[in-house]
């Protein structure tokens, strides 16, 4: 029997650590391979954990979403109210939305053409679910895209002839949509008021009026005339109500050139009087005069 002592240090050896003898037995080859195959068996398992760390470290954990951060964010988006900001159609796949605020545009539009809006501009939305989706975070709104259907609602239970469907046949579908928000690299220190930032070109958060979310759409000569409640040339009927209101009357001719016009007016005597002319859709002229007491606006 011979007795070996191996030293500690931080040598490849492989022999379980500092201060820790092993012994060969001389005279048994056989006992001696087997401590010898232990031994290498133990040094591949010890480098494989030490790989398997060296690897992990690759990865750090701010590269990826704490616990606390996904709870802040499922407890902030879910059940989260807002109003369209533009056409969400509906999609049976996630809509792909890229962390630059761009969006295919054209592919949207022909989903809406294919299975219909999920909101309009203006229409409130409802954020019913957030999913982790490695570099994606994907939201559906109002239930998403869904049948209704379960797939238990064609099964019958019973004994012998005397069976009955499982289901109760109360279908309950959905016609929302999911919207897939691209990040381009792992969720790293994210939180709910960055994904709202994010989701402003589709969606506004904030408590405003359906006519002010469309009056931000507008060129911005649209949006200062009805800022000063003033009416111009090229408005359409929708922008000349957010600017003034309604009107006092209305009026339909036909005018000299042969063509379908009406005029709105505004105010009335002893007092300016405004009359705005719409041909189609379309202001075309905007007079202004003032009539005293006893005398006849017309246009």
């Amino acid at each position: 029997m011979e007795w070996r002592k191996v030293r500690s240090g931080s040598g490849a050896n492989c022999h379980g650590g500092p201060g820790f003898t092993v012994h060969r037995d001389m005279e048994s080859p056989g006992s001696a391979k087997l401590r010898l195959s232990a031994r290498v068996l133990a040094c591949a398992v010890g480098v494989i954990a030490l790989a398997g760390t060296a690897h992990s470290g690759v990865l750090r954990s701010a590269d990826k979403l704490t616990d606390d951060e996904k709870i802040e964010i499922l407890r902030n988006l879910t059940a989260e109210y807002g109003k369209a900001k533009t056409l969400l159609p509906r999609s049976k796949k996630p809509l792909e939305f890229d962390i630059n605020g761009t969006w295919d545009k054209a592919k949207w539009q022909e989903a809406a053409q294919t299975l219909g809006p999920a909101a309009r501009l203006g229409d409130e939305v409802k954020i019913t679910h957030v999913g982790f989706d490695g570099d994606k975070l994907v939201l559906e709104i109002n239930g998403g895209l869904k049948s209704g259907k379960h797939w238990y609602d064609h099964i019958q239970a019973g004994v012998g002839n005397n069976t009955q469907p499982v289901g109760n046949g109360d279908y309950a579908p959905s016609t929302g949509t999911n919207i897939e928000i691209n990040f381009h690299h792992p969720l790293e220190n994210l939180n709910s008021a960055e994904v709202k930032k994010l989701l402003a070109p589709l969606v506004d958060f904030d408590k405003h009026s359906v006519s002010q979310i469309y009056s931000e759409t507008l060129p911005p000569e649209m949006q200062k005339a009805i800022a000063e409640k003033r009416v111009i040339e090229g408005m359409d009927r929708t922008e000349v109500l957010m600017a003034v209101g309604h009107p006092l009357r209305k009026y339909r001719e036909t005018n000299k050139d042969g063509a379908d016009v009406e005029d709105w007016i505004y105010g009335q005597a002893p007092g300016k009087i405004t009359f705005v002319t719409f041909s189609g859709a379309k202001v075309i002229k905007v007079k202004e005069q003032y009539a005293g007491l006893g005398m006849q606006s017309t246009p």
